[in-house]
């Protein structure tokens, strides 16, 4: 596979999971906006935080309300990471590498592409009507490509895609309700610290599962935990990382015995650290300095597999010829593929 093929098909992933949970997010605090008791603050700037964008949108909007911030979000050309501009860079992706995925891919997210440029009937809608079938239309492309797409290395970089992108949303969220709307000592435990953990949930799409896993009160540590630490959760941290271990060794296999590179290192660390600690001890050495510190390693990870697998080898760009201890990794580079 070429290195150009699996950057796309990673990217794909990551711009219809990012779409996706975008999606979730607003219509959730649509939601908690119409449940939030009169005069507490309303559940729009911390979507921002979540997504990353805080800076873009202040310059965009600097007296920016609820309309803004769906705006920013859903439908906002200078946003890049907007719904409708991930749909449309998920699209192009795919676009380029049509004679790699299936028809039935192409056609699902060519679908939900033209629906967001030129329905207007679909912008009509109301807007909790509009967010769930971006939501489902997302989700659907999630289900076309498992049913249809061969278990190789197209359908591998696919997965790790999604999984980066899952994982770091769902620490962003959980850390926007532990470190940004934390509420006053007073309200703990109240009407509105329990209706901002609902939303978390479901936010996550983790509201049911929660409740048959944990059988309890909604507490923050529960929730945490379930979100960061659960083995079985499909987009619990835990589970994300493990999945995305599993991936990166098929994808790079070894040929040679011999120490693990830095990926390889970066990958066990993080999901050793996050299989093999608790929640209790996070909470005490911080849970937001923890979310941090893992946001920065996916960042990091991202980084590795885009250098070791998306870019052309330093060598061989410049025309060098590759020497014979370097050449079998360089290949593993521009291939994707095991060594």
């Amino acid at each position: 596979m070429l290195s150009r093929v699996a950057d796309s098909l990673y990217w794909i992933n990551r711009y219809v999971e990012r779409a996706e949970n975008i999606s979730r997010f607003v219509e959730v605090s649509e939601a908690m906006a119409l449940d939030c008791p009169p005069g507490s603050a309303e559940p729009w700037l911390p979507l921002i935080d979540a997504s990353g964008d805080r800076e873009l949108f202040d310059s965009l909007y600097p007296d920016g309300g609820p309309i803004q911030v769906v705006e920013f979000l859903v439908r906002a050309e200078d946003n890049p990471s907007s719904i409708v501009n991930c749909i449309a860079w998920a699209r192009e992706n795919a676009r380029q590498i049509r004679d790699v995925i299936t028809t039935e891919m192409w056609e699902q997210i060519n679908s939900l592409y033209w629906t967001l440029l030129e329905s207007d009937s679909f912008w009509d809608q109301p807007p909790q009507e509009q967010l769930r079938d971006i939501r489902r239309g997302c989700q659907l492309f999630y289900g076309v490509t498992d049913a249809t797409l061969s278990r190789d290395l197209s359908w591998q970089f696919s997965r790790l895609g999604r999984l980066i992108e899952r994982a770091d949303k769902t620490t962003r969220i959980l850390d926007v309700k532990y470190f940004l709307l934390l509420p006053s000592t007073e309200e703990v435990g109240g009407v509105l610290d329990e209706l901002q953990w609902i939303s978390l949930l479901r936010s996550a799409g983790a509201y049911q599962m929660f409740r048959q896993s944990q059988q309890q009160i909604i507490a923050p540590k529960a929730v945490a935990s379930f979100l960061l630490l659960d083995p079985v959760f499909p987009r619990s941290v835990r589970y994300c990382l493990e999945r995305i271990n599993e991936t990166l060794q098929v994808v790079h296999g070894r040929a040679l015995p011999g120490p693990p590179d830095d990926l390889e290192c970066l990958s066990g660390l993080m999901l050793a650290r996050w299989s093999y600690t608790r929640i209790d001890e996070l909470v005490a050495g911080g849970l937001h300095e923890a979310i941090d510190g893992l946001q920065g390693d996916l960042n990091t990870l991202h980084g590795l597999i885009h250098d070791r697998y998306f870019v052309m080898p330093t060598a061989l760009a410049s025309g060098a010829e590759p020497n014979s201890q370097t050449s079998s990794a360089s290949s593993t580079d521009l291939a994707c593929a095991p060594a």
